[in-house]
């Protein structure tokens, strides 16, 4: 398993709240140095609110080894030859560290906060990742851009708009996935599905990855290189005292992620049906201070990995090692115990996880 990171380094998840500071972009540079000296593998930032895009170019110069990609950009609100532009000048810049990490969005926030028609999200990801490709297609081998589906059509692509071919072309693609519909689609013509951290091992290993495995199997394509990863909910400190303030974040966000209708599976998939029930009937009554006593102690370590500096890693290893392929964590570093703190959980993570996932969840050599 590798272990990755999110910007900005440290990320502590606010529950409910939004985050109270932006992103320093000033500080990415410097932030993508120190989780390379830490011996990251890779560095995933958010589309929140600053562009994936232009973070991902800062810590592509600053750094050297690290692999960087999006955990996730938003596609449908960018047509795909902008993704694919915005994605090949990254992987040019980087050369050949990028991943394209991809996520749908649900309906509201396309029509309403992007002012665009929704559609079906998994026929329209499929599509939208066909035609990214093809766009790439058209750049690296001089392939005439020609794609024809029921969302896109595109067939020009002029000398003075083709950036041409790259010394690494081949960009990965991730897709933030949830139900089986976008696994499903993610076996068939992508290369990584990104776990939502509500999703438990047993989701991941019984509902998850068998979709992945069918899409796979129907366009006839091997999941060698098929990658699961996951910013997995955690609640971690140095000591217990700290660590009580995280615990209470982490059910605060359980029980808004139980009255979210997009995540109903994974909760009735341990069923969790009634939970569900009462959080919705709080958040559309906005009573969002009630919510987290919806989460007892047996449901908060169902969905979270909770545990002090010096445990926290290898219960991550133990609880994700055989679902996951790449798992991103990370904790404040403010100074040299902290460093240290975050360079031995980078150290017990990879040593403990070293690829077991790939040959017996994934089943990716029968």
């Amino acid at each position: 398993m590798k272990v990755e990171t999110l910007l900005p380094l440290g990320k502590v998840d606010p529950g409910l709240r939004a985050p109270d500071k932006p992103l320093d972009l000033h500080s990415v540079a410097h932030d993508a140095q120190i989780v390379e000296k830490l011996g990251y593998d890779g560095l995933m930032t958010e589309e929140t609110k600053d562009d994936p895009f232009v973070i991902m170019a800062l810590a592509a110069q600053a750094t050297k080894t690290l692999n960087i990609g999006t955990a996730v950009a938003i596609a449908f609100p960018r047509s795909p030859t902008n993704m694919a532009l915005s994605a090949w000048t990254i992987q040019k810049l980087s050369h050949g560290r990028f991943t394209l990490g991809l996520g749908p969005q649900v309906r509201a926030h396309i029509e309403r906060r992007y002012g665009m028609q929704a559609h079906p999200a998994g026929p329209w990801m499929r599509e939208y990742i066909q035609a990214v490709r093809a766009v790439w297609d058209c750049w690296q081998n001089g392939v005439p851009l020609k794609f024809e589906g029921e969302y896109y059509r595109m067939d020009l692509m002029v000398p003075l708009f083709n950036p041409g071919p790259l010394e690494n072309p081949n960009i990965p693609i991730h897709v933030a996935a949830v139900n089986p519909v976008m696994c499903k689609v993610a076996g068939e013509v992508a290369d990584g599905i990104r776990p939502h951290p509500v999703c438990t091992p047993s989701y991941i290993e019984q509902v998850m990855l068998p979709a992945v495995r069918e899409g796979a199997e129907k366009s006839g394509r091997s999941l060698n290189n098929f990658s699961v990863s996951m910013k997995p909910l955690v609640a971690a400190a140095p000591d217990e005292e700290q660590l009580q303030p995280k615990i209470r974040d982490a059910r605060a966000r359980i029980a808004f992620y139980a009255s979210t209708p997009a995540y109903v599976g994974a909760f009735e998939h341990l069923g969790l049906q009634d939970l569900v029930a009462e959080a919705k009937l709080l958040s559309r009554a906005q009573r969002w201070e009630d919510l987290p006593a919806l989460i007892s102690d047996e449901v908060l370590d169902q969905f979270a990995v909770i545990g002090t500096y010096d445990k926290v890693g290898r219960k991550l290893v133990e609880r994700f090692g055989k679902v996951v392929t790449n798992s991103e964590f990370s904790i404040p570093v403010r100074n040299d115990m902290e460093f240290d703190a975050l360079a031995q959980l980078v150290h017990d993570i990879k040593a403990d996880s070293e690829a077991a996932a790939r040959s017996t969840i994934l089943g990716q050599n029968a």
